[in-house]
Order: structure tokens, then sequence, then C-alpha cells
């Protein structure tokens, strides 16, 4: 990529640590069954926790990759997070440059009230107000924290039909956290992002996406060139 190039870091300094990680850890990870297409994900993904173990935790629906970039490249688009830390931690160019904007509604009042009167989470009512927004259907949906969040769009989608154009369900804990993505992994309606087990945080949720737009820049490029 040039200089230049949107989803690039800004100066070449960052430029060349970044490139620098990305060549250490493919000639440290050793051998992986990832796609040509899905290795740059679960790189970034490394890259952001320095833990080889994801290489191997990482799990794609089959369409996840072709549904992630088609959410990219046709915008505007809504990436729906359960926790303002996933907005924050997203590029605010990059996100510009293909029309994607972010929610989230954790922190909003009347997702308090709620939660507090029907006894759930406000993680829960979080998601519930973005569907109710109808904000959910054909949105890049990203969960790294509340496990409860993504159990309750596992359920929408199940229940209600909701379309996302991409669930990426990494909620980190011990509580619910490993079942949460085992019910999205079975999931067949909506392509998913997801890893196994116990591990994951918002931080791989912002590095997936950020995978995902720079695997769309370069698409970009190639249609251009």
């Amino acid at each position: 990529m040039t200089n230049d190039a949107i989803t690039e870091q800004l100066t070449a300094a960052g430029r060349a640590i970044e490139h620098d990680s990305f060549a250490i850890i493919d000639a440290e990870v050793g051998p992986h069954a990832y796609s040509a297409e899905q290795w740059p994900l679960v790189r970034r993904m490394i890259h952001a926790s320095a833990d080889f173990e994801f290489n191997g935790l990482a799990a794609f629906h089959p369409d996840a990759m072709r549904a992630g970039l088609d959410a990219m490249l046709n915008g505007p688009r809504a990436i729906v997070a359960d926790v303002e830390m996933i907005c924050v931690g997203l590029s605010a160019p990059r996100l510009q440059h293909f029309g994607l904007s972010t929610r989230h509604y954790i922190s909003d009042a009347d997702v308090i009230e709620r939660a507090r009167a029907e006894n759930t989470t406000r993680a829960v009512q979080a998601m519930r107000k973005a569907w109710r927004l109808g904000e959910l259907d054909g949105a890049i949906v990203g969960i790294g924290n509340a496990p409860t969040a993504l159990i309750e769009v596992v359920r929408l989608i199940r229940e209600h039909d909701v379309r996302p154009a991409l669930v990426i369900g990494m909620p980190v804990g011990f509580v619910s956290a490993a079942e949460s993505k085992d019910l999205l992994r079975m999931l067949g309606e909506v392509p998913w992002i997801t890893v196994k087990g116990r591990k994951g945080g918002s931080t791989l949720v912002v590095a997936a996406i950020h995978a995902l737009l720079s695997l769309a820049e370069a698409t970009q490029r190639q249609r251009a060139a």
C-alpha cells in the first residue's frame, strides 16, 4: 500500500513497526488452517494481544469474510457495539472512509432503568434498544465485553428474525463467555466471527474490524487499478 493509505499507520515509523510485527508473527506462528482471507484478521488479533493461542481459537462462519467485506464496501452501515470501548478504539478516519458509524447504548438512562426494572443486564437492554430502533438489521454487531449481550443477539436472530450483516462476538470472562460464543457458533442464519473459550475482549473486536477495513481498502484499490 502507499504511504497515504487509509488503513495504514500515519507515520513511516508506525508503519515499519506494524509491518515488522506482522512479519514476526508470520515467522513464529507455525502452521495454521486459516484461509488466505481469514489469516490477516487472525494475525491482527495476535498482534493486538501478543497471544498466539488465537491461532486455533479464532473461528469463522463460512460466509464471514465475504459478509464483512460486503458490509464495509457497500455502506453506509452501523457498527453496533456492546460497550463504548469498541467505538473509541476504532479509527475515525477509517470508518469515515467507508461510510461507517458506531452505536452503543450501554450507559443510556432508559437502558439502565429497564435493566433494573426487568432484573436483566444493561448489555441485554442495550441490544434490545438497538433492535427497537431498527439498527441491528444490516449492521456489524461487535461484542467484546458482555456475554449477555451476545446471548441476547442470538435470541433476537432466532426469535425475531433479526439479520445483522455480521456478528463479531468475542466477549471475555468466566461467566457465560464461552457458552455465549458456543451459541453463536451454532448459528447458520447470520455470518459470525468469534473465538473459542473464555478469551476475548473489546481489543480483539477492534482488531478484527480494522483487519476487515484493511482488506476492504485493498479490494478498493484492486478494483480501481
